[in-house]
């Protein structure tokens, strides 16, 4: 079997769970409670939640773009915005692709060689990573009881004591193999070894460049202001809805919570699982009806989709006309 084809298969599971998932989640929805609660939400609030989320998108951008800088590179902030975008739509038909495809259209853009940006991305992830632990951390001991006990209720709880140790070190030594197996078919393919060589080379630029950052402070700031404008993001939506609005700070939390715990599965921008977790958490949590729960998520997650969709086509067709019409002027002073 091809790895074409084997690719093939694995997008093939990935959908049918996912669509097996969004089937299990609103299987039990009706469209009338979908639809009342469409009509009863106030638009003004998810228009607000719009543009605060493309605030965070756009900062994200430039914090991006600060990365790339002690590499010697200096990417339009536009640029870098165009490619985040089109790396999301990426996202929502290749799980994790969009890290890999907002580099090569900033490349397209800009000339900013992949691997460096990819790099850069990576460190990136490492700083949202740590915002995120502190966020759940802080939603914990804020909701540590309630979110203790929901834990408990999920079907892939590890347990506790001698059971979550030995989880740990089952996941431990099967990241092992999985390594080892990776570093076996690189040291015996001459030409993949050198590709890794060149991509190692280009992602160790980025991994350094935080650490030459004039701006450190900045780049702090910027990081604290991405996740401040998620929360505002979540708090807005619940503030939107009859059902919701009503809950304070510690149920935004707990959406972060819950929503981080359902967007780690390996599924196109967390479908099917945060349409599963995030009900039952708010009807667990903080008795929202499950059915206004229900539809709650299914809004709130088509509409982030649809302003990742809508944003994400506009940056794709800006790139195209972009690079077209460079490659259209070098082709004219070339022939000057």
């Amino acid at each position: 079997m091809s790895s074409r084809q084997k690719a093939i298969i694995q997008y093939i599971v990935i959908f049918g769970v996912t669509l097996f998932l969004l089937w299990f989640s609103i299987r039990n929805l009706e469209w009338s409670v979908l639809q009342k609660n469409w009509y009863v939400a106030d638009k003004t609030w998810l228009l607000i939640m719009a543009v605060i989320a493309l605030a965070s998108h756009l900062v994200r951008a430039e914090r991006w773009r600060m990365l790339m800088v002690p590499a010697g590179y200096h990417p339009k902030l536009s640029h870098s915005f165009y490619s985040l975008m089109v790396g999301y739509l990426v996202n929502l038909i290749i799980p994790r692709g969009g890290e890999v495809s907002r580099c090569y259209n900033l490349y397209k853009l800009d000339k900013t060689p992949a691997d460096m940006s990819f790099g850069t991305v990576v460190v990136e992830r490492i700083v949202d990573l740590i915002c995120l632990v502190f966020l759940i951390a802080l939603c914990f001991l804020v909701e540590s009881e309630k979110l203790l006990s929901f834990l408990d209720t999920l079907p892939f709880s590890v347990g506790s004591g001698k059971s979550r140790i030995q989880t740990l070190l089952i996941g431990g030594a099967i990241a092992m193999l999985i390594l080892a197996l990776l570093w076996f078919i690189v040291k015996r393919n001459a030409k993949l070894q050198a590709f890794v060589t060149k991509a190692w080379y280009g992602f160790k630029q980025g991994l350094v460049s935080v650490f030459k950052l004039e701006q450190k402070g900045k780049f702090i700031f910027y990081s604290l202001l991405i996740w401040f404008l998620y929360f505002l993001t979540s708090y807005t939506v619940l503030k939107a809805f009859p059902s919701t609005s009503e809950l304070g700070v510690g149920a935004v939390l707990s959406l972060f919570a819950i929503g981080a715990i359902a967007m780690a599965a390996p599924l196109p921008g967390g479908a099917g699982s945060y349409h599963i977790l995030v009900p039952q958490g708010l009807a667990f949590l903080y008795h929202v009806p499950l059915s206004d729960a229900v539809a709650f998520t299914v809004i709130f997650h088509g509409w982030q989709t649809l302003i990742m969709i809508i944003g994400g086509a506009a940056s794709l067709l800006i790139t195209s006309y972009q690079v077209k019409r460079a490659s259209a002027k070098a082709a004219t002073q070339k022939a000057e």
